[in-house]
């Protein structure tokens, strides 16, 4: 039975990175658009479709139910509305590199991810950190320097990005809270900067929804439910299978999204850049290894036990 709900576990969580992996071409087809519209649209009928979602799994109590809760607890209020800002910036900055040709970059950004998390965990949450996740972080930095120097300019695109999933990440840690009701809560927040957004564009007939096709108009509406599902199915699988797992198959959509630069969108990847996710992922492999057995010192102990057996 336990191995069943892994494997349904694995298939849920790698479901959602493949679908996060493809995004980039659900924004392509929006690439006549503002980003600042696709933002507030996206807010806007994500928050919506989540409703529709809390309605039909009968969670709509649970969701007036922990917003009463903030009311004794300040502190989940503060970090939901700090996550919810986060999420907004790491999406603009999405949306905006993936339609203006710097999808290889934002890849960059997911796959630092992982080893900012690292940091922020020793910095903030007094994390030990054992010496290969060390060793990994150092390799990182490396190949963030190298492609700095070799740009002429600090890669603010992915730093930016694996910054605000980062502690985005951080700020979900202090609530505690169902994932759907969570995602909900999250989006309402900005929701009426959305809206009031999106009518300041009617206003000023500056807006794409209603005036530049049908086509956008569903792209513009769907963005809520492309957003939505693959958070739904991440939530589900992280919490049947181990957290190292889920760490391998976190590089599903970043790997997905750079092959998609590099040979569909024909974006110019040189060796310099290669030399850098080189080391990029020379740290990811170190990083994710040190969470298994084979590095974190399980492995080597066993070893030992089974050659005193003998």
């Amino acid at each position: 039975m336990k191995k069943t709900e892994t494997q349904k576990g694995v298939i849920h969580a790698g479901f959602s990175y493949f679908l996060w992996g493809l995004l980039p071409i659900y924004w392509k087809f929006l690439d006549h658009v503002n980003a600042k519209e696709i933002l507030a649209s996206r807010v806007l009928w994500s928050f919506v479709f989540m409703v529709i979602i809390l309605l039909l799994t009968n969670k709509w109590g649970l969701f007036l139910q922990t917003i009463k809760g903030f009311a004794k607890n300040k502190k989940q209020m503060y970090a939901l509305t700090i996550a919810s800002l986060l999420i907004s910036i790491n999406w603009f900055i999405y949306i905006w590199a993936v339609n203006s040709g710097h999808m290889i970059e934002a890849s960059l950004g997911y796959y630092i991810n992982p080893l900012i998390s690292i940091l922020l965990g020793m910095i903030v949450l007094k994390e030990k950190l054992t010496v290969y996740q060390y060793v990994s972080f150092i390799l990182a930095a490396i190949g963030v320097l190298i492609i700095s120097i070799s740009h002429g300019r600090f890669p603010w695109i992915a730093l930016t990005l694996a910054l605000s999933f980062g502690l985005y990440g951080l700020a979900k840690k202090l609530i505690n809270v169902d994932s759907a009701v969570g995602l909900t809560l999250e989006t309402l927040v900005v929701a009426p900067v959305a809206a009031i957004y999106i009518g300041y564009l009617f206003i000023n007939g500056s807006n794409s929804f209603l005036t530049a096709g049908v086509p956008t108009d569903f792209l513009l509406i769907g963005a809520g439910a492309v957003t939505a599902v693959p958070l739904l199915y991440f939530a589900k699988g992280a919490q049947k299978i181990p957290l190292s797992l889920l760490g391998f198959l976190q590089y599903i959509a970043p790997t997905l999204t750079l092959l998609l630069g590099v040979f569909v969108y024909h974006e110019h990847f040189s060796k310099i850049q290669l030399l850098s996710f080189m080391f990029i992922w020379s740290a990811l492999t170190i990083y994710s290894l040190s969470k298994t057995k084979l590095l974190s010192g399980q492995w080597f102990n066993m070893r030992r036990e089974k050659s005193t057996n003998i």
